[in-house]
């Protein structure tokens, strides 16, 4: 293999995930990565190119043909000063991408194997789609509908379970049951030992009915308002006059309200709540206002400072942060007391502080211990309390809170409320039986466990439903991903059962794949729409990246141990499985492939980088696999950088779909990545576009892209980061390492990115020895969340 030459990175790579902790970004100072899946950032001011065009490379392979590595910037290409910051652009759709993206985790990686690219000719091919009938509303408009539909229900819960209940009132099912034995105890009706007789579990359905048919519902009408014409009029003197760009009007009256004008002129570190822009940003803002008036001590900023922090923490996947990193990031931005500032934001009520208490293993017997603890205040217990580390002061913002509180509620709920079963078949199908909550793991081939599982639950009359990540992964699912629905359509009730009048979902059992991508407030969201009884069956691999989102859920709910985890015994099959299989093991291995099935294609810039992938899409795969490029995918590390998505994208679109980007920068055939919600995305191809947007065909439905949404919310496609492609598989995929890609490489990374593809895996290496040492020692960064001992402590199993 022929040694790379490394490159200096023009910038970090960003939509991927982030090769440090926000923890360590807040305390370095260093420039942020991209959050993943969040839409293009804008920014106050002009900001240096985003990276420097790809250059042509050498000539090719021998029998194949060179392809034109030049790439012109596409038309409606957003220029640098409408990009975030340099060092954190943003390419707006997706990732997964929260944002395109602090991506949670690290970069991509390629994989190592033993043959050349071949060459021997094949098939093109590949057709797309039929479109479905246009929806009344977007997915987007939907899902957003009904996420705020859901938070304000799980609100209005959270309310009420804090408030007093008067004299049983509201209360009904088992809550009503106990309270009239507490009362039949209390009037001597009953006596004491029968209020805790266990009822008579209810009795299995024996006769199979058909499953119920699925109940497919319009997309929700409600839609946010649009900020008033006077209101955003308003906003934009303000901001002309403190300097900053007029374009962000609408945004900060979206993201303020009403009285968007008067709370910028009262307090303008508010304009911090637009996403991308930077502290500097602000404070420039700021000073054109407030003039002497400001200073770095101001109680203003550091509140919207200690916020924004927070906010920067959520993109890479944290739900709160400890409190010294947060007082260090205060520092960094040069606030004179991080102590006192992060109490005034306390005080303000901007954030919340949390310090989970250490469970006492003597709490059942507190009683009987009391007096042997006061008499032995030193004794070895107290000794032993001494040498245990107290848990750390968190902060966090009080929607992440409200979430995780919420999903280990609702989970709780369901593991309590579930009536035992015995369940004849595998594994799997008996714990789902036995319990209200289970966690299956495994590889892309142990998909068909639970899906069988919910085969076998409908065959027993059972209302059972199948949730996917993407829309892709219903379509890998075969003839069983017909009935199979994505998270998004169930939640946006676009697809799905429809609800009883609490909102509830009409389910006996939810299978969800792809659990690892689930966010806190998507999970929190869907473990509320569960009706009481309800079984949840959570299945993932959790090698792959995590959500892009805020929150591990997945692998807290593996660590907290508090419901069966079932391992899949079924490996991934061929050289790809065994390829894949070994660097979640923790080993790049040589991999024989007879059929080309693994290929490495070494190179010593990212000019030549950017050549080899188009020449593999356009021309070796197709000709040497028989896969067309239509269904071959490329994936790289981060958007920006000269062998960054952009780059990559423009580069490709040279080549297999020219033209002049008449609407906006697309042409009808387009390969495009749109992401409808910050962190998920949905690829498709652009059909057409009229006064309303962009028509894309996304599967077998055509959506439609608001004009004024294309430039934050859409981008070509042909290259997509590995938090956007998570959840996705291609039949073909060619993975891109230039040079400037080893700093961000990371074991999850590899796995995700090399686990794409189902026939063929192309690595574009030129990393050299970082590929292999990435996957031996590169751990993701570690998310701080609340939701692990949140479930102990509700779902704590004392030890036997």
């Amino acid at each position: 293999m022929t040694e790379p030459s490394g490159e200096t990175a023009p910038e970090a790579p960003e939509d991927v995930a982030p090769t440090e902790d926000v923890r360590e970004d807040v305390r370095q100072g260093t420039a942020e990565p991209e959050e993943p899946g969040t839409a293009e950032e804008p920014a106050l001011a002009e900001e240096p190119a985003p990276g420097e065009e790809p250059a042509s490379g050498e000539e090719p392979a021998s029998g194949e043909e060179p392809a034109s590595a030049e790439e012109s910037p596409r038309t409606g290409e957003p220029t640098p000063a409408q990009e975030p910051a340099a060092s954190e652009e943003s390419d707006g759709p997706a990732a997964g991408d929260a944002a395109p993206e602090p991506e949670p985790e690290g970069p991509d990686a390629a994989q190592a194997s033993p043959e050349p690219a071949g060459t021997e000719p094949g098939a093109n091919g590949g057709a797309v789609a039929e479109a479905s009938d246009t929806p009344e509303l977007s997915d987007a408009q939907a899902e957003l509908a009904a996420q705020r539909e859901l938070r304000a229900r799980i609100e209005a819960r959270k309310a009420e379970k804090e408030g007093p209940l008067a004299s049983g009132a509201k209360l009904s099912g088992t809550a009503a049951d106990l309270l009239a034995a507490v009362r039949a105890v209390e009037g001597g009706a009953a006596s004491g030992s029968a209020f805790y007789e266990a009822p008579e579990p209810a009795p299995r359905r024996t006769t199979p009915e058909a499953a119920p048919a699925m109940t497919v519902r319009p997309p929700v009408p409600a839609q946010a308002p649009a900020p008033a014409p006077g209101t955003t009029a308003a906003v934009r003197d303000v901001l002309a006059k403190g300097g900053a760009p007029e374009a962000l009007a609408g945004q900060v009256a979206a993201a303020l309200g009403e009285g968007a004008a008067q709370a910028l002129l009262d307090d303008p570190w508010q304009l911090l709540a637009v996403s991308g822009v930077r502290p500097e940003q602000a404070d420039g803002f700021a000073r054109a206002l407030l003039g002497a008036a400001c200073g770095p001590d101001d109680p203003r900023r550091t509140v919207a400072l200690t916020v924004w922090l927070l906010e920067r923490a959520a993109l890479q996947g944290h739900t709160a942060l400890e409190i010294d990193a947060v007082r260090a990031g205060l520092a960094r931005h040069a606030v004179p007391d991080a102590g006192s500032a992060v109490e005034e934001a306390v005080s303000a009520g901007a954030v919340l502080v949390f310090q989970e208490e250490e469970p006492d293993e003597g709490d059942h017997e507190e009683d009987e211990g009391d007096e042997e603890h006061e008499e032995t205040p030193g004794g070895p217990g107290a000794a032993e309390a001494a040498a245990e580390p107290a848990s750390p002061v968190l902060l966090g913002l009080d929607r992440y809170a409200l979430a995780e509180e919420s999903l280990a509620d609702g989970l709780a709920r369901l593991v309590k409320t579930a009536t035992a079963d015995t369940w004849e078949g595998s594994e799997l199908e008996r714990a789902a039986g036995a319990h209200g909550l289970v966690l299956h793991t495994g590889g892309e081939a142990s998909r068909a466990e639970p899906v069988a599982l919910a085969a076998a639950a409908r065959a027993h009359g059972l209302r059972t439903l199948v949730a996917v990540h993407a829309d892709g992964g219903r379509r890998a699912l075969g003839p069983a991903g017909t009935d199979a629905v994505t998270v998004a359509a169930l939640l946006s009730g676009a697809a799905g059962p429809g609800r009883d009048e609490e909102g509830a979902f009409a389910l006996d059992l939810l299978v969800v794949l792809d659990a690892p991508q689930l966010d806190v407030e998507t999970a929190a969201m869907l473990v509320e729409s569960l009706p009481d009884g309800c079984r949840l069956v959570l299945s993932g691999d959790p090698a792959v990246l995590g959500a892009p989102g805020a929150g591990q859920v997945f692998d807290d709910l593996l660590a907290a141990r508090v419901c069966p985890r079932i391992a899949s015994r079924v490996p991934d099959p061929g050289p790809l499985g065994e390829l894949v299989s070994g660097i979640g093991a923790g080993e790049l291995n040589q991999v024989e492939a007879p059929g080309k099935e693994i290929v490495i294609v070494p190179v010593r810039d990212a000019g030549e980088a950017v050549h080899r992938t188009v020449q593999l899409v356009a021309d070796s795969v197709p000709r040497a696999i028989g896969v067309p490029a239509e269904q071959t995918q490329v994936v790289t590390v981060g958007h920006g950088g000269s062998a960054g998505t952009r780059a990559l994208n423009t580069a490709l679109k040279q080549r297999l779909n020219p033209g002049p980007g008449r609407f906006g920068g697309y042409d009808p055939g387009d390969r495009v990545a749109y992401a409808p919600v910050p962190g998920r995305t949905v690829t498709g191809t652009v059909v057409s576009a009229d006064a309303e947007g962009l028509r894309l065909r996304c599967g077998d439905e055509e959506i439609l892209v608001p004009k004024e949404r294309v430039e934050s919310a859409l981008r070509h496609g042909w290259a997509l980061t590995a938090h956007q492609s998570a959840g996705l598989r291609w039949p073909a995929v060619v993975v891109v390492l230039p040079g400037d890609a080893a700093g961000g490489l990371s074991r999850p990374w590899v796995y995700t990115a090399f686990g794409r593809a189902e026939r063929h895996l192309s690595v574009v290496h030129g990393v050299d020895q970082a590929l292999p040492r990435a996957v031996a020692e590169g751990a993701a960064p570690e998310r701080t969340t609340r939701l692990r001992p949140l479930l102990e402590a509700l779902l704590a199993v004392p030890e036997e």
